[in-house]
């Protein structure tokens, strides 16, 4: 069964919270965006201390769009989070990002953009508990879907098929499938879930494709 994880790219924590409540009975986990403006053009809830009062039953993972990782990962390794996510282009060291947030003990990810190449995120897929494969530049909600990224996803789960592959940017049902066939374990989807009239029903038409 595939994974699907709703994303949620809110303005305050008080979104963030009232966002989980309604995806809490259809799913396991819930992915939070994270941007500061200090990677992204743009800026949203990004205030780490504010998890320190999240209560939820769902694993929580952080996908954190900021600069600097490699000083910048002890901010998130909170109780409450299960995985924390992090760019390959906003840390120095990638390993030592890795080590420390499992140091803490959460699984890590690392995230690459759509233009980068997967051959760069190699030295690490071994220690890296998934990559994940942005579908949209990193930043704003609500962008198409870049079909360039299937050669990627298909490319890194030929050559590495142990790799737990996860997909976030402009998923909906079709580039859902696409992601599957090319080798992907993880659907991350924001729009078409939290803009879909049941989430519950469209919760099951991702893990369906």
């Amino acid at each position: 069964m595939i994974e699907v994880v709703p994303a949620i790219n809110a303005e305050s924590f008080e979104e963030v919270v009232r966002k989980i409540k309604k995806i809490e009975p259809f799913s396991r986990w819930v992915h939070i965006d994270i941007a500061d403006g200090t990677f992204t053009p743009n800026s949203i809830w990004h205030h780490s201390e504010d998890l320190m009062t999240l209560d939820t039953p769902l694993f929580v993972e952080l996908h954190l769009m900021i600069a600097d990782m490699d000083l910048r990962w002890r901010d998130w390794t909170l109780p409450a989070v299960n995985r924390i996510i992090f760019h390959f282009e906003a840390a120095h060291d990638p390993t030592l990002v890795i080590g420390k947030i499992h140091d803490a003990g959460q699984e890590a990810g690392i995230a690459i953009r759509p233009e980068t190449d997967w051959h760069k995120v190699e030295p690490f897929l071994t220690t890296a508990d998934l990559v994940q494969t942005l579908a949209v530049p990193p930043g704003k909600p609500g962008q198409e879907f870049r079909p360039e990224v299937i050669d990627k996803i298909r490319a890194l789960s030929s050559h590495h098929d142990e790799c737990i592959i996860e997909v976030d940017g402009g998923i909906n049902q079709k580039t859902g499938k696409e992601c599957v066939e090319a080798g992907a374990k993880i659907l991350v989807s924001a729009n078409y879930i939290f803009n879909a009239p049941d989430i519950g029903k469209a919760i099951e038409e991702l893990r369906s494709v």
